[in-house]
């Protein structure tokens, strides 16, 4: 899937925005967009991005109340 930039975003928002969460991704997206690395943090605006398949769940931990 490609993105475009809008005004302001970086590559956290855009993570943020399209996975619902950063931690692991923004490294997924830079190794899928190697170019995106060598720009500054705010990206110029109508910037095409690839973004991965999100093939990594999210760990959640479970809470157990009684045992």
């Amino acid at each position: 899937m490609q993105v475009m930039s809008r005004q302001g975003d970086s590559i956290d928002s855009i993570c943020w925005r399209h996975y619902g969460r950063t931690e692991g991704m923004v490294e997924q997206v830079l190794l899928a967009n190697q170019d995106l690395s060598h720009m500054k943090p705010i990206l110029p605006l109508g910037t095409m991005i690839d973004l991965p398949e999100d093939v990594t769940q999210p760990q959640k931990q479970m809470i157990q109340l009684w045992d």
